[in-house]
């Protein structure tokens, strides 16, 4: 008996994660109701047994209005508050927890994933997917020329319009300084692409205000397929050898692997084939 109380109470004070505060709130009056019955019956049956051993040294009524008046309402109060006070504290580590899980996870200056999620988001997809790099083209001129501030900017636009272009099934970051990624596990490959040149296009023809200035900047970028059980690297490897066919057959323009073969060269096979460079 004493066991299965012990069990149960140990049950009741249990602490989960909260959603909101009314939660806490309300988890601390249901443990509270709980508590104080448990508290009064045990108080009863003290009284009951101290009677039948002659021990009470008051009568059994009186201590039957004692523990009904007072045992209860004490036991919901403290228990009450004490459940509060703990369950706040429980949701406000909460809440800092997933504050510092989705900024682990974020890279703070486009507002994209950053790298590591991005890449536990793409092995955890198990269907085929297409993964595209893109790489915005002399972006260390765009810093040396007019400032790190003003290639923040440029960053922050690039990203914006990548985001704007691919839907909410596709996933995209942010994976390098001025390199980007995207992958879709639901669009077939053709789809994809085009998706990728549609942004390329949207960027290329794009003016930047920076202060009273228009920057123009073009993006280069390689996509390549990825089978189910094929990973980040050995896909990312392959969308950067078309990136880098990209940018060495002119730059400002989608270069594509149709390939899944891991010995896959950009250099040797014809499939890596850039869309029209038009902006």
């Amino acid at each position: 008996m004493i066991r299965v109380t012990r069990d149960w109470v140990i049950k009741q004070l249990l602490f989960a994660e909260f959603d909101s505060y009314r939660d806490v709130v309300r988890k601390a009056v249901w443990v509270g109701f709980k508590l104080s019955l448990l508290a009064y019956a045990l108080n009863v049956c003290a009284h009951l047994l101290l009677d039948w051993s002659g021990l009470l040294p008051y009568s059994l009524s009186s201590a039957l209005v004692i523990a009904t008046v007072l045992t209860p309402p004490i036991t919901f109060i403290l228990s009450g508050i004490a459940y509060v006070a703990v369950g706040l504290a429980i949701h406000d580590l909460g809440v800092s927890r997933a504050k510092l899980e989705r900024l682990s996870r974020t890279d703070m200056l486009s507002g994209l994933l950053n790298r590591r999620a991005f890449l536990e988001a793409f092995d955890e997809c198990h269907r085929e997917k297409s993964l595209m790099v893109i790489d915005i083209d002399h972006f260390k001129r765009v810093n040396d020329s007019c400032g790190h501030l003003v290639g923040d900017e440029v960053i922050i636009e690039v990203a914006s319009m990548i985001t704007s272009v691919f839907d909410g099934e596709s996933v995209c970051a942010r994976i390098g300084g001025e390199e980007f990624a995207v992958f879709n596990g639901s669009l077939n490959f053709a789809e994809f692409a085009a998706l990728g040149e549609i942004t390329r296009r949207q960027i290329a023809a794009k003016r930047i205000r920076v202060g009273n200035t228009a920057l123009g900047v073009t993006v280069s970028g390689g996509v390549a397929r990825a089978l189910p059980a094929q990973k980040f690297g050995e896909t990312f490897s392959r969308a950067d050898k078309a990136l880098y066919a990209a940018k060495t057959r002119g730059r400002n323009r989608i270069a594509l692997c149709y390939e899944t073969d891991q010995g896959y060269d950009a250099d040797e096979d014809e499939s890596y084939a850039p869309t029209s460079n038009a902006a």
